[in-house]
């Protein structure tokens, strides 16, 4: 027999194995973990992006659907639907309030509650719906994709409002109001915002040419409506007067800001890799307004802990009314 002369390893020569492997796996696992973070950071992008798309997407064809007749009734005779011609007395196609919240109940935007999220605006539209008065035809839609008939009043006219509310969870979510056909209701857009702001371009010009000269908020509109001398010796009488005449008919433009947040936190304020300030219609207009206008500037550092490491983005839009504000 020959004899076997195989040796194993010694401890030190184990130890240092072992050691290698340790540190290779540990090299591996840190790898791991930040491909993971990166594709976290990159799905929330994504999630955002999409959000902020369809958002805006919503919010801005309600805003070129407002002040909508249905003419083709008036020609056609539809028997469908109940003719209704704008009188100047009517209340105006677009409604609005700065940081404020709605019920999902309530009439309109009456009754509001407070701001639920960084001063957040509310936006309402108005316009008339086509074909029978339950549901309509089909062709003209709320901000919930429900059909809207032609309305037998004035007071009957569509509504798509956008306002931000406090989900059970303790999300935020952009929420979309509209009148049913027995009570009032509100479906969640979009989560995850940190403010919804609002202005509204207006007409300053004698006669108007259609052309916004400043951009104002809702506070602003409403300051000036109270400014005006409403003629008539009744209350009715006035309120026909402020409807004819309302700042609220000059509005040819609304510009909007929505900033976003993703839904998981990306390393706390240490991951914080964004801008440290948002300034949602740009920093000349936070200087000179946003004292007056809670929202319109978002400091990072001064929102919930939990909040402070995720990935955010502002959007913004500007959309131009087709129709006239009736």
């Amino acid at each position: 027999m020959k004899a076997c002369f195989c040796q194993g390893m010694t401890l030190v020569e184990l130890l240092l194995a072992l050691a290698l492997g340790a540190m290779l796996i540990l090299g591996a696992t840190g790898m791991l973990l930040a491909v993971s973070a990166s594709h976290a950071a990159q799905a929330s992008h994504a999630r955002i992006d999409d959000s902020g798309r369809y958002a805006m997407d919503a919010i801005a064809r309600a805003l070129r659907q407002s002040a909508y007749v249905n003419y083709v009734n008036y020609v056609s005779g539809d028997a469908g639907a109940v003719p209704l011609l704008p009188a100047a007395h009517d209340s105006a196609s677009l409604a609005g309030l700065d940081a404020h919240s709605l019920s999902r109940n309530s009439e309109g935007i009456s009754n509001p509650l407070p701001d639920a999220m960084q001063g957040s605006d509310v936006l309402a539209v108005r316009f008339q719906g086509a074909g029978p008065a339950d549901g309509g035809d089909g062709s003209v839609l709320n901000c919930a994709g429900f059909g809207v008939g032609a309305p037998a009043s004035e007071g009957e006219r569509g509504w798509s409002i956008f306002y931000v509310a406090i989900a059970s969870d303790g999300e935020a979510e952009l929420r979309c109001k509209y009148r049913g056909a027995s009570s009032w209701g509100a479906d969640a857009l979009i989560r995850g915002v940190d403010s919804f702001q609002v202005l509204y371009g207006l007409d300053t010009d004698t006669p108007p040419d259609g052309v916004a000269n400043q951009y104002v908020n809702a506070t602003a509109l409403a300051a000036r409506d109270a400014a005006l001398g409403l003629a008539g010796e009744s209350e009715p009488e006035r309120q026909r007067d402020l409807q004819r005449r309302t700042h609220w008919k000059r509005v040819t433009s609304v510009r909007l800001a929505l900033l976003l947040h993703g839904e998981n936190d990306q390393g706390g304020k240490a991951g914080q890799t964004g801008p440290p300030q948002f300034d949602l219609f740009g920093a000349p207009y936070s200087e000179t307004d946003g004292a007056a206008d809670v929202g319109t500037r978002i400091t990072v550092a001064s929102l919930p802990p939990a909040q402070q490491g995720r990935v955010r983005k502002l959007v913004q839009t500007t959309v131009t009314l087709r129709n006239a504000a009736l």
